[in-house]
């Protein structure tokens, strides 16, 4: 009898074999006959799943963002203050730092590959505007400006650390910005259009 393959999963366990190799040459400079190599796949085989290096990237990029998310639900489960959960956030983000700025790394090697198309990735949007919400959600910030201004700050951060390991701590900067944002939401609370039921 034939073994029965789940594609789906099969697919997953390919996808979580590739951030290192990725992460290792660069979204440039590797091919698909050795991301096949480093798979132990033929190049046949591979491209069955994935199309393109650009498909395979952004199904990649896809399945990591899942799997980033899980993880802070899972940290700010018990986070009950705007303060405490942007705290855990930020805490979470300093644990895995090196993984982060290896992200943001990957993410300026594709799009620098990308320029001079006709088009910015969809899909990738897609995928940020989702985990945008997401954040969103999980620290339980209801105005988008906010939330834009929270992710903008740890990309500097990520990216500032980069050059100088001692520009900023992620968790104080985290504990400085739950104190602001705590603040500025009492402050602007009446304020018709912005949220008053956010939890401080």
């Amino acid at each position: 009898m034939p073994k029965i393959v789940d594609h789906d999963l099969y697919r997953k366990e390919l996808l979580s074999q590739c951030f290192d190799m990725f992460t290792e040459k660069g979204y440039a400079a590797i091919t698909m006959r050795e991301i096949a190599h480093g798979l132990g796949v033929s190049t046949g085989t591979l491209y069955h799943y994935f199309p393109s290096k650009e498909v395979l990237f952004e199904q990649l990029v896809e399945e990591w963002t899942r799997q980033d998310l899980l993880k802070a639900e899972a940290e700010l489960e018990t986070a009950q203050t705007l303060t405490d959960r942007i705290e855990t956030a930020f805490h979470f983000i300093a644990k895995n730092e090196d993984y982060f700025l290896k992200q943001v790394l990957l993410l300026i090697d594709f799009h620098q590959q990308q320029r001079g198309t006709a088009s910015p990735n969809e899909i990738l949007k897609l995928v940020c505007d989702r985990a945008r919400d997401r954040v969103a959600d999980l620290l339980g910030l209801q105005d988008p400006q906010i939330v834009i201004f929270v992710l903008s700050l740890i990309d500097g951060l990520i990216l500032g650390r980069l050059y100088n390991e001692e520009v900023a701590s992620f968790e104080k900067q985290g504990a400085l910005l739950g104190k602001m944002l705590t603040v500025y939401l009492e402050q602007h609370s009446t304020e018709p259009g912005l949220p008053s039921e956010v939890q401080r």
